[in-house]
């Protein structure tokens, strides 16, 4: 009797995601598949945009595409960068909002506000803002004595590298935040207590308790923010276009560059799925991490509560 129940109630579940499951076919499945689909075929300007069938030689045109991989190392060090500081600050960020004090709420409100406000809106205000003539940050610095003539931010390969992380982290640090906020919420107050009944100081129970508690809540929020920030599109395109000199052009640039601008179809199509890929394995090797990042904190806890 009881394992028809539980036959049962994994058939109602099934009926239950089956709606879900349609919808991420239709919306993932269906455009990467077509995207594979259309990697095999050649149809651009020298094809009067009729599809040719040429197999992989797309996949081996990838192999001596020079822009391909600088783009890619640009887009690798972007993400890599950014997502450690975001890290680092949304984990201060948290720890402060998860103290009690007057007004947390509201403080927690305006806490999130950058991630919720739209991306390419907030890239043009930090267009602004890096602005060589008129903005707002060579004003400080002037006015600081911190530099003599105004930077010409977006226009200098290393400042608008600078100017384009900064941006990032001011929009998805708050993404970052929230997360680790739950995962704090989540620690109970005893093994704090119980910690410091054996004497162990503020930063002890830090790395020996949060920390590891939180980890799993923090592999989650850089699976998110690596296939966030690796596909990152619009806030470049506002502010530097890829520029200067393509010092900024991340994969998603260059793969809209040939599909719009060049009209070359069947090779963007075969730079989606090389991109899916490497995100593909990005995602195992996270959930490999997490697995055996879990078993060590329980087993940490375990001797913990002994």
């Amino acid at each position: 009797m009881t394992d028809t129940l539980r036959t049962r109630e994994r058939r109602t579940g099934l009926y239950l995601l089956l709606p879900a499951i349609v919808l991420l076919l239709l919306v993932f499945a269906y455009p990467i598949l077509r995207s594979v689909w259309l990697g095999l075929f050649d149809q651009n300007l020298g094809t009067e945009l009729k599809p040719i069938f040429t197999g992989f030689n797309n996949y081996r045109r990838i192999m001596g595409d020079s822009r391909f991989w600088q783009s890619f190392g640009i887009t690798a060090r972007f993400t890599l960068i950014s997502v450690v500081i975001e890290l680092v600050i949304g984990m201060a960020i948290a720890l402060i909002l998860n103290r009690s004090f007057r007004g947390r709420d509201i403080v927690r409100t305006i806490a999130i506000l950058p991630w919720a406000l739209p991306t390419a809106l907030i890239a043009l205000g930090w267009t602004w803002i890096f602005n060589d003539q008129y903005g707002i940050a060579n004003d400080i610095l002037l006015k600081l004595g911190l530099a003599q003539t105004g930077v010409n931010w977006l226009g200098e390969p290393f400042t608008a590298n600078v100017a384009i992380i900064f941006a990032d982290v001011w929009k998805t640090t708050p993404f970052i935040s929230i997360l680790l906020l739950a995962g704090l919420q989540s620690i109970p107050e005893d093994l704090y207590e119980a910690h410091a009944l054996d004497g162990a100081t503020p930063i002890q129970s830090f790395t020996q308790i949060t920390l590891p508690l939180l980890i799993p809540q923090m592999i989650i929020a850089i699976l998110f923010r690596v296939a966030q920030a690796f596909g990152i599109f619009d806030l470049i395109q506002v502010m530097t276009g890829g520029g200067p000199g393509g010092s900024t052009e991340v994969v998603a640039l260059y793969i809209y560059s040939n599909a719009m601008r060049y009209l070359d179809f069947g090779y963007a199509s075969t730079l989606v799925v090389i991109t899916f890929l490497l995100l593909v394995l990005a995602v195992v090797l996270s959930v490999w991490l997490v697995r055996h990042i879990r078993q060590r904190t329980e087993a940490s806890l375990q001797g913990l509560t002994r």
